[in-house]
């Protein structure tokens, strides 16, 4: 493909696939080492009834209202799960899981029973995203990374997660050995006067930002792989939190070229004649990637063993 057609046609959804992948893998790292990796999935089921109802009170999609939405879903499940334990008596676990579940299809009702047609949001956009659509229109070719006139009519989905990558790399770095020290011995974090509990709320949000910056984008299912498939087939890699996180990084990056190339021209080379979900295919191959990491990681025998700091 000439970039006169790479370009405008595959360059920037290719990108905006890479940079959610890589936003949602660098906190999933720290989410699988605290055994909680399963917030991911609950973010990704979260997010979707705060952000229809955003739209369906200001009848337009736009990063800040879709923020705002999420954070009062966040607020509203937290609520529920702490209610749903305390008066059900149950474990945490299964109050989680009762309430993520009846938020996401609550949130699939909300999409079904509402007029989205003018927007992409509905219930097949929330599951594969429109990663596929977002094309660059006014780009010739390479040289329209130099024009600042093509520049101005990028698809809003890359700068917006270009920023969020950005912010997602900049906590990890500014707190990085807090985060080392509090997610391998939480006591003696304490002692040394790190305040835990906020630390951990941070990473949630952190985790949370970049789900809801993604989901419009690429949708639940990449959120949903991405938190868990790369960090744990990197955690099949080494034993050293920073190797894991560089082979973390090098998985979401591989899992989003390769699923969009597959996705687009594997059909034609077994004869089919339609591509597949984007998407889709990206998880795919994430969780291919796991299955080999699983069969041939070096450390795939020690992958209780404590990582080292």
């Amino acid at each position: 493909m000439s970039g006169e057609e790479f370009v405008p046609l595959s360059l920037t959804p290719l990108l905006i696939g890479i940079f959610a992948a890589v936003a949602c893998a660098l906190p999933g790292n720290f989410l699988l080492l605290r055994k909680q990796a399963l917030i991911g999935d609950a973010i990704s089921h979260v997010v979707l009834p705060g952000i229809v109802v955003a739209f369906l009170l200001t009848g337009a999609i736009s990063a800040a209202p879709m923020m705002l939405g999420a954070a009062g879903a966040a607020v509203v499940a937290v609520v529920l799960i702490e209610a749903i334990r305390r008066l059900g008596r149950i474990e945490p676990g299964a109050a989680m899981g009762v309430v993520f579940t009846t938020m996401f299809a609550g949130g699939v009702l909300l999409l079904e029973q509402t007029d989205t047609s003018s927007v992409h949001l509905d219930v097949e956009h929330a599951l594969y995203g429109n990663l596929e659509s977002l094309i660059w229109l006014d780009a010739t070719g390479w040289s329209s990374l130099l024009d600042p006139q093509a520049l101005a009519h990028l698809p809003v989905e890359l700068p917006r997660m270009a920023l969020t990558l950005l912010a997602v790399v900049l906590f990890i770095a500014v707190f990085w050995r807090v985060l080392k020290i509090s997610t391998f011995d939480e006591g003696f974090a304490r002692t040394l006067g790190i305040r835990t509990n906020l630390l951990g709320l941070a990473l949630v949000i952190t985790a949370a930002v970049a789900a809801v910056a993604a989901f419009d984008a690429v949708g639940s299912i990449i959120v949903i792989a991405m938190f868990i498939c790369p960090p744990a087939a990197a955690r099949m890699m080494s034993n050293h939190l920073e190797g894991q996180v560089a082979w973390s990084v090098g998985f979401a990056v591989l899992s989003a070229v390769f699923g969009y190339v597959l996705a687009g021209y594997g059909p034609l080379w077994l004869g089919a004649q339609d591509a597949v979900s984007a998407a889709g295919m990206i998880a795919t191959v994430s969780g291919l990637i796991l299955a080999v990491s699983a069969r041939f990681g070096p450390c795939r025998n020690r992958s209780g063993a404590p990582v080292g700091v």
